[in-house]
């Protein structure tokens, strides 16, 4: 078993962290303390999270994120998507299927529903 290597933290990290919970922080408290008009909201909501984003993009596990997400952004691209056609005729044989499966588990229950009701006695 081979042990896992982290990347070495900056020693500004946890300042980073710090900072984009206070800027978090100002989004939820500057909701509650000010009345600012629905468009002040919007904006200073989007330049908050933006900003925190940014702060947090520069912290060594922001980083790794990036990277991840630029590789799984790489891998879709390779992606075989299936034609509309091929779609719906899954969607097709898939809803046919279930319709097959559940007359199958009703007839089930019904027949097991009078081998029960015959051994107990009870007219459901």
């Amino acid at each position: 078993m081979s042990a896992t290597s982290e990347s070495p933290k900056s020693s500004l990290d946890t300042v980073k962290w710090l900072v984009v919970f206070v800027l978090l922080s100002l989004i939820v408290l500057g909701n509650y303390m000010f009345e600012f008009s629905t468009l002040e909201r919007a904006v200073a909501l989007v330049a908050l999270i933006a900003a925190a984003g940014l702060v947090a993009a520069q912290t060594t596990k922001g980083k790794t994120f990036i990277g991840f997400a630029k590789d799984a952004r790489t891998e879709v691209r390779k992606v075989v998507w299936p034609t509309r056609q091929e779609t719906t005729q899954t969607t097709i044989i898939v809803m046919v299927a279930t319709l097959i499966v559940g007359l199958m588990l009703w007839g089930l229950d019904a027949i097991l529903l009078r081998v029960v009701s015959f051994f107990t006695g009870l007219g459901v």
